[in-house]
């Protein structure tokens, strides 16, 4: 990750600093559609609770933390140059928080960035839990952009996910708290960046890549980023493609699937949570290098194995750092011809 990318948030104060960005401020009554519901704000927020990674670091990247009541749901570890400014919100859980913890901070806002934090089938909490206590939610647009499958509460995509619906989700928050100059300054930093990416690497149809999440045990199904989601997207932006054909947006295969589709490269995701017990990439490149059989993998053999954030797995902007990661590692492989 460079030091430009490292610096995000001081880049954007020196941009507002400057007179580089300007945008209209938000007039309230505000109105957001969103995921299909219309949610109305009668004031910049002062006390939100962020459910998810991703939401929270972009409260935190637009320099909310102090209208911040609390954060839950941490995979990994918040993004360094934020650290500081995390440090000053409170931490429900690093896993899914509970209805009450939430309603113990008296939020006067509600965001997350998965179903399972904020959806009809969640555990945690429905929007109507909120909506009936006049407490306005918003859900990320990459949540609810996928289709529902059976069995599978994280459902399927049968386009290409995108950054399009992260920029989306920066713009509408920003609207909410009535700091545009400053999420249009993070969207113009993220595009650049996108932008220098797609311009490095060119298309190669035989670059595949297979982008391992998390496996509960050795013997079990491994998690793995699905094609169209934001795995995909990096596979994408990198020049190749997901080795993981399906359209669900996180399928379980055996090992026997995941041989067979002979991947030139393999993302070992590095999870700070510690639930299961090949969260950590360490743990993953030793059973891939160890396993009598997996060992004998191609990609494992060449030593095409590399390392990046599981954050950057979910729909969110570490996809981009995700991608800015595996990039920097790229240029050190061996790849075939």
């Amino acid at each position: 990750m460079t030091r430009k990318a490292l610096l995000v948030a001081g880049c954007i104060v020196a941009s507002l600093a400057s007179g580089g960005v300007r945008a209209e401020p938000t007039q309230y009554p505000l109105e957001i559609e969103n995921c299909g519901q219309t949610v109305t704000f009668d004031h910049a927020p002062q006390h939100a609770v962020a459910l998810g990674q991703n939401t929270a670091e972009i409260m935190l990247l637009l320099g909310l933390q102090d209208r911040m009541a609390a954060t839950a749901f941490w995979p990994n570890k918040v993004l360094p140059q934020l650290a500081e400014s995390n440090a000053k919100v409170d931490v429900l859980s690093v896993e899914f928080p509970t209805l009450e913890s939430i309603l113990a901070k008296k939020p006067d806002f509600v965001a997350a960035m998965l179903v399972t934090l904020l959806g009809p089938d969640s555990k945690v909490a429905k929007r109507t839990d909120f909506s009936d206590l006049g407490i306005p939610t918003y859900l990320s647009p990459s949540a609810c952009s996928t289709e529902k499958m059976a069995g599978n509460i994280f459902g399927s995509r049968d386009e290409l996910w995108s950054m399009d619906l992260v920029y989306q989700e920066i713009d509408d928050l920003s609207r909410i708290f009535d700091v545009q100059d400053r999420g249009q300054a993070l969207i113009a930093d993220f595009k650049a960046r996108e932008a220098t990416l797609r311009a490095k690497f060119a298309k190669r149809p035989d670059l595949t890549f297979l982008f391992w999440f998390s496996s509960l045990s050795p013997t079990e199904d491994a998690y793995l980023g699905g094609g169209n989601g934001p795995s995909g997207y990096i596979a994408n932006i990198l020049g190749g493609s997901n080795a993981i054909k399906t359209k669900a947006d996180w399928p379980s295969e055996g090992w026997e699937g995941i041989i067979a589709s002979n991947p030139t490269v393999i993302v070992a995701a590095q999870v700070d949570r510690k639930r299961w017990t090949l969260d950590s990439a360490a743990k993953k490149i030793e059973f891939l290098k160890s396993d009598p059989t997996v060992s004998q993998m191609s990609a494992v053999q060449a030593g095409r194995i590399v390392v990046m954030s599981g954050a950057a797995m979910n729909p969110s902007i570490r996809t981009l750092y995700g991608a800015e990661e595996v990039a920097a590692q790229l240029d050190k492989l061996d790849l075939p011809q």
